[in-house]
């Protein structure tokens, strides 16, 4: 294993411990979690949108001439993922607490974060800068994610510690076993496919900040949305824009 392998491990371990944050703060603290898990979600969605238009995309552009139809597949290919789980489990769900409402979405989830791992192998076996501005904007939105995951076993009719347990296993464990599983795959690849798959990892990116984080912030109806969406913005344009100067 290289450094590469340990910072991008070391970073999944870090979103691992955002989640479990996140978990622990919805449980500790319920009435300030809720209110500012709108702002964490646009704040992240300004970072990951930002960060893919300017630094990945035109990466994987580079490395692929086929990158935007592998960009166009992530973006849709998790699209399509989400209308799956949409349609056979978040319609049926009532405003009522429903008993094993929680463990199918949750599945779900857990599955999202294994590919969050797999992003994570993915773009810091590109490059360590091109990983830690990927890695920036997954993290923070980590922390709404492991809110929303318990909040969904609690709607479920868990209790409160199976509910922790369950949700830290599904939202956080399955990030770092998602590097795991991937990272030895990746070194099989060839420069051209490593460029195809960053492509597909940078329109899941755009997919999670456009049409899964800012629509869930903008639902919310916070006041400062928009300040905090256009903050992830310009954090994720001085990260990047850094490197060259």
């Amino acid at each position: 294993m290289n450094d590469g392998f340990w910072t991008a491990f070391g970073a999944s371990l870090l979103a691992a411990a955002v989640t479990a944050t996140g978990i622990a703060t919805i449980r500790r603290f319920a009435g300030w979690g809720e209110r500012n898990t709108p702002y964490f979600m646009a704040f992240a969605a300004g970072v990951l949108i930002a960060a893919s238009f300017l630094h990945i995309i035109p990466k994987a552009f580079t490395m692929n001439p086929d990158a935007p139809a592998w960009l166009l597949t992530g973006f849709f290919g998790l699209y399509l993922f989400n209308r799956f789980v949409t349609a056979f489990v978040c319609a049926r769900v009532p405003d009522a607490d429903e008993p094993g409402l929680g463990p199918v979405p949750t599945l779900g989830i857990g599955f999202h974060s294994l590919v969050d791992g797999a992003v994570y192998s993915i773009t810091y076996t590109v490059s360590i800068f091109t990983g830690v501005v990927a890695t920036f904007g997954m993290v923070l939105h980590e922390f709404p994610e492991g809110i929303i995951t318990y909040l969904l076993l609690r709607r479920g009719g868990f209790s409160e510690p199976r509910a922790a347990l369950f949700a830290f296993c599904a939202a956080a464990l399955t990030t770092p076993v998602g590097v795991l599983v991937s990272w030895p795959l990746l070194r099989l690849v060839t420069g051209e496919m490593l460029g195809a798959l960053l492509a597909l990892s940078a329109g899941a990116l755009v997919y999670v900040g456009a049409s899964h984080l800012l629509p869930r912030a903008e639902r919310e109806h916070g006041r400062f949305t928009l300040v905090a969406l256009a903050g992830g913005i310009l954090v994720a344009a001085l990260i990047v824009f850094s490197k060259g100067a």
